[in-house]
């Protein structure tokens, strides 16, 4: 099984995450950095939707960047356009396999698609 992870190395619950899904048997990870690699709005927007979640579900509101610009959290549409300006908004860890998509906090959650 292949299972991709939208990956934040600086952060503990994306690695965990990650060591997770490593220690899973049978399972190939692919490690995108999204922040290095800023995901398009349509790529965000379908994942989102493979998962089942609205975007200011996967929105990391403590952010100061959503102050600086004065993003309205209740637009999904402009959360969208935002995440994609602003990949640091994107809630993390995001896990995607054949099974589906989930935000893994806490963690274990990624077990639930592979």
């Amino acid at each position: 099984m292949k299972a991709t992870i939208w990956h934040n190395p600086r952060c503990s619950k994306s690695r965990a995450a990650l060591d997770l899904l490593e220690a899973a048997p049978g399972v190939e990870v692919e490690v995108i950095e999204y922040l290095k690699s800023s995901p398009k709005r349509d790529e965000i927007a379908a994942l989102l939707s493979k998962a089942g979640l609205a975007p200011r579900e996967a929105l990391r509101k403590g952010e100061a960047i959503i102050k600086e610009i004065g993003l309205d959290t209740g637009d999904d549409a402009a959360i969208l356009d935002a995440m994609a300006q602003h990949p640091i908004l994107i809630e993390r860890a995001i896990v995607i396999t054949d099974k589906g998509a989930v935000i893994a906090r806490p963690p274990e959650r990624a077990l639930e698609v592979i």
